[in-house]
């Protein structure tokens, strides 16, 4: 097929060799809408996404590797290597980001709209390849004793490095000498992890349903749960559904059965208690009449009231006329 890229052309009849290349002629640009801001220095491109980024339009979250129509420019010059900048829209809002490549830390760096996931690492600590830098590459160059040394440093390190890379190797032969066995367990583990989730899914969804929610609810933790303890704990009440019923069913047997009356037990008991009481541990003393003779029981009459009229009695009068 790319063979025929070059011949399968249209060439109109009115074309003039003269003038140049079919583009040319017809006044258009090999990479067409890709072109179309070719005038500023812009060319359209696929950019993928080299690490996680958190969007500061929607705070969403975006993955590394997802790809975007990136607009791409050259603002400078880093030794001999361009620096290019690279603008692109987000998906899920109208927010912008600019990302400009750093040739000297061999990384991206986000100039505007975005922030980026810290998940960096020293290379050094996990005994990746950390590249030379210029000075180190210089001196390799022009002394040869610094470079004999640096390479004895490499075999050194080689032959430090073979035991434990014959570990590997061996453990890996060992897990995946059976491929069939291995990846059956695997299989077995995701379909047990893909079921765990659907029902952590689905009750999720019965709890948002019942509490009329619309939030993203996160997955359980070990202090979730014993907060939850510790509140059911303290909310829970101090008798059981039991104890209760059992109490209420007493109260119920020692009520009296008539309605008017409201006799326990209790009280029938601290009745009969006061009633073997005496008089005198009531407090209760009676007087005895005295009969002597040096005494007389002296009555004393009522004094009668005289009620005052403001008419006067006058047939009672001695007085005559």
């Amino acid at each position: 097929m790319g063979e025929r890229k070059g011949v399968n052309k249209y060439y109109p009849p009115d074309y003039d060799p003269r003038v140049g290349g079919l583009n040319k002629f017809l006044g258009t640009h090999a990479l067409r809408e890709r072109a179309r801001k070719i005038d500023k220095g812009i060319i359209i491109i696929r950019f993928e996404m080299p690490y996680n980024i958190w969007c500061d339009g929607c705070k969403n979250h975006i993955g590394m590797g997802v790809r975007y129509n990136a607009e791409k420019t050259k603002v400078g010059m880093y030794f001999t290597t361009p620096v290019y900048e690279f603008k692109m829209k987000c998906h899920l809002c109208d927010n912008h980001f600019v990302i400009r490549a750093d040739p000297a830390n061999l990384d991206y760096a986000i100039q505007s709209g975005a922030r980026r996931q810290e998940n960096r690492w020293d290379p050094t600590q996990n005994e990746q390849i950390v590249p030379e830098t210029k000075e180190t590459q210089k001196r390799l160059f022009d002394d040869s004793m610094y470079k004999l040394e640096h390479g004895c440093e490499d075999k050194n390190a080689a032959e430090s490095a073979k035991p434990r890379l014959a570990q590997l190797f061996n453990r890996n032969e060992d897990v995946w000498a059976d491929s069939y066995t291995a990846n059956q367990k695997l299989r077995a583990d995701f379909r047990k992890r893909n079921n765990e989730l659907k029902q952590t899914a689905a009750n999720d969804n019965r709890l948002l349903k019942k509490s009329s929610l619309s939030i993203p609810l996160l997955p359980e933790t070990e202090e979730d749960n014993k907060m939850a303890s510790l509140l059911s704990m303290k909310l829970r009440p101090s008798k059981s559904i039991s104890e209760n019923t059992e109490y209420i069913r007493k109260k119920i047997i020692s009520m009296s059965s008539l309605p008017a009356t409201n006799f326990t037990r209790k009280k029938e008991e601290r009745a009969v208690r006061i009633l073997s009481r005496s008089k005198s541990d009531l407090g209760i003393v009676t007087k005895r009449p005295c009969t002597g003779t040096g005494l007389k029981e002296t009555v004393k009459k009522p004094k009668l009231e005289v009620e005052v009229s403001l008419v006067g009695d006058y047939g009672a009068s001695s007085d005559s006329d």
